[in-house]
């Protein structure tokens, strides 16, 4: 009866991720009533009898969300408040407004997640936080409110690198062994790595200034995407997207970025400038004012769109080709997998398909809605890192959260020595 039960749940796992693929959306607040099994069945099979349960708490930027797993990757209950309409309204995030948002919110959604898991904070076995990286001032309120629960009910806690979570997410979802190659593109990150265990990587490129999603996110406000009838409730980088796929890429040809730069760190200011330059110009041959909106506007996101997409399947392309020239990957069964906020932009996860598809490499995505910050991911962490063993706290005096903080081994100066030079692609859609 036992593996019955299993076999149907195991099916009923692959229905709503598939459903999750549909929705492709976060709401404000996320509940799941029964627990969702997200990780195999062999999985359930070895650790069913020995149930550990860890409540994942996120405030590294404007998302509050928490939620409680188990070690079989069941999640339990799941609560997230977004602050997005609000900072969309003032063009950008303001960093003492998303701490008060998460000091008046914090409590509510962990109790949410808690309520609905059915289990008390008692039955515990550890509690996992966001410390670093992040917006201090927002990092700093899920670490206050976190370590009074540690306290308070005397449970380990596990501190969390943020994008250490958006890495392994992919092991939630799907059965995929060490070690790995990980893009991780957001707001505030763009970074290559080789995972090659829970708290063990090898960064092989990452932004040498702003990150992609920030950069759109100032494109679209410069823009003044806010005013267009389609996209006056859409983020920038979502609304650039939405704007692209109307648009005509080939009437602004920009300059592919770092083309001499045979490594695989990012630069995405040198876009932004340029394009800023583009927007000035057609504002002067249109006779328009900043903050009014161009009639080019859909032709210039489609460009700048195709321009980041291509500068990071570039950047992926030589990363792949490091690591098999340098053994740190096996060419068979070898995988790529892209988290982050950006990862949900289609345009570039097209242009990266053309890149594994090349290559011989599959492209694993988590589902959207795991794509962006949430409680889930850092839940998941803290159960990674409690079946290892790793940097499980019993004493949390004096202990502070990083607003920046490095991620794995630089090994970028080796990808770099290697010089390699990358076949042409089409990445034309």
């Amino acid at each position: 009866m036992f593996w019955v039960q299993l076999l149907f749940r195991h099916a009923y796992v692959q229905k709503i991720l598939a459903m999750d693929s549909i929705i492709g959306g976060i709401s404000k607040s996320v509940r799941h009533g029964q627990a969702v099994c997200l990780r195999s069945f062999f999985s359930q099979c070895a650790n069913h009898s020995a149930r550990k349960l860890v409540l994942g708490i996120e405030t590294s930027c404007d998302d509050t969300g928490a939620a409680v797993l188990d070690d079989s990757g069941n999640i339990l209950g799941e609560a997230l408040h977004s602050q997005t309409e609000v900072h969309l309204k003032r063009g950008g995030i303001v960093p003492p407004v998303a701490q008060q948002l998460h000091k008046e919110n914090i409590e509510k959604i962990v109790k949410e997640a808690l309520d609905t898991s059915g289990i008390s904070p008692n039955e515990l076995s550890a509690i996992a936080t966001t410390v670093k990286p992040g917006l201090p001032l927002s990092l700093g309120v899920g670490l206050e409110y976190s370590l009074r629960l540690v306290k308070q009910y005397k449970k380990p806690f596990i501190p969390i690198h943020h994008m250490e979570a958006h890495a392994l997410t992919i092991r939630l979802t799907n059965q995929v062994e060490f070690p790995f190659l990980v893009l991780l593109i957001s707001g505030g990150h763009c970074i290559l790595a080789v995972v090659q265990g829970v708290s063990d990587f090898l960064l092989l490129g990452q932004s040498l200034d702003i990150a992609p999603g920030d950069m759109l996110d100032k494109v679209a406000r410069r823009l003044s995407l806010t005013k267009h009838p389609d996209c006056c409730s859409i983020t920038g980088g979502k609304a650039i997207e939405y704007l692209a796929q109307k648009g005509n890429r080939p009437d602004y040809n920009l300059k592919h970025l770092m083309q001499r730069h045979v490594n695989c760190n990012f630069s995405f200011s040198g876009l932004q400038t340029n394009v800023t330059k583009l927007i000035m110009q057609k504002e002067m041959e249109e006779g328009l004012q900043e903050g009014q909106l161009l009639s080019s506007v859909a032709d210039i996101a489609a460009a700048v769109q195709h321009a980041v997409a291509l500068h990071i399947a570039i950047r992926t392309h030589r990363a792949i080709l490091f690591c098999i020239k340098s053994g740190v990957l096996s060419p068979t069964n070898a995988t790529l997998v892209v988290s982050g906020g950006v990862a949900s932009n289609q345009y570039i996860r097209r242009a990266l398909q053309s890149v594994t598809d090349a290559t011989d490499f599959a492209l694993l995505c988590p589902p959207p809605r795991l794509c962006t910050d949430n409680g889930v991911m850092i839940a998941w962490n803290g159960v990674e890192r409690l079946h290892a063993g790793l940097g499980v706290l019993h004493n949390i005096e004096s202990f502070r959260y990083e607003g920046k903080a490095p991620l794995g081994i630089d090994i970028s100066a080796k990808v770099e020595e290697s010089a390699i030079r990358i076949p042409q692609l089409d990445i034309t859609f």
